[in-house]
């Protein structure tokens, strides 16, 4: 985003205002971004920020469908990394309004387009958020289907790690939350936390586990099952 646009000054001042806790004057500012938005660009940006500070789930739920309108609207490269957020944002008010399964199209829709976030922090945060939202709103076998759910986002949404396994690492994560090994935890979580089904992920995740076995730092039981866990099947 351009720094020099007002609309982008505004914001910026605001998200200052929120880390001050200073929510009444972050609103005002994003009220005033939002009635100075020259175009759907402008307005798609305060929009989003309009939404962070809304008295009710279905106001929250309507800002956040404005902000998607409005990126539909511009079309562009300039919304392109907006999107993975902009669907986590609507399934996230989907599941305050216990529209679970609306929530998981939109998780899902999140998914497919993830790779289209900036890496880093902003990125893995979308990660571990869409794969939050998929695994608390996966539908049961025979559940409800919210009209418009397509196939392709049905299958990113029913690719999770293997029951089995996500059992064993999270077991082995537990223990080294408890004795606070970070370093085992610093490799592991982001690719845990952000796994969406993908080969990518799958390698990602196999790879950190590997270098923690690797690392040979582990108790002798906890290395053995961490070698065992990256031998195993859904990992492969």
């Amino acid at each position: 985003m351009d720094p020099e646009l007002p609309v982008v000054q505004l914001c910026v001042d605001g998200m200052r205002a929120e880390a001050d806790g200073q929510d009444g004057r972050a609103l005002g500012l994003f009220q005033q971004a939002w009635e100075i938005a020259a175009d759907d660009y402008e307005a798609c940006i305060a929009a989003h920020y309009l939404a962070r500070h809304q008295n009710s789930p279905e106001e929250t739920l309507r800002w956040n469908q404005e902000c998607l309108e409005r990126a539909d609207r511009v079309g562009d490269e300039r919304v392109d990394g907006f999107y993975p957020s902009l669907y986590v944002n609507l399934g996230q008010a989907c599941r305050r309004l216990g529209r679970t399964a609306q929530a998981h199209t939109y998780f899902a829709r999140a998914a497919e387009r993830v790779g289209e976030a900036p890496e880093g922090q902003y990125g893995d945060w979308n990660r571990f958020a869409i794969a939050e939202g998929l695994r608390e709103t996966a539908p049961e076998p025979a559940g409800e289907v919210f009209e418009g759910e397509d196939d392709a986002a049905g299958d990113i949404a029913r690719r999770h790690l293997d029951a089995a396994v996500d059992g064993r690492v999270r077991e082995l994560v537990a223990r080294w939350c408890a004795r606070a090994d970070l370093m085992a935890l610093a490799l592991t979580l982001p690719a845990y936390l952000g796994y969406l089904g993908t080969e990518g992920d799958r390698v990602r995740l196999r790879s950190a586990l590997h270098m923690v076995h690797a690392a040979r730092r582990l108790p002798e039981d906890e290395q053995t099952e961490l070698g065992a866990v990256i031998g195993a099947a859904a990992l492969k």
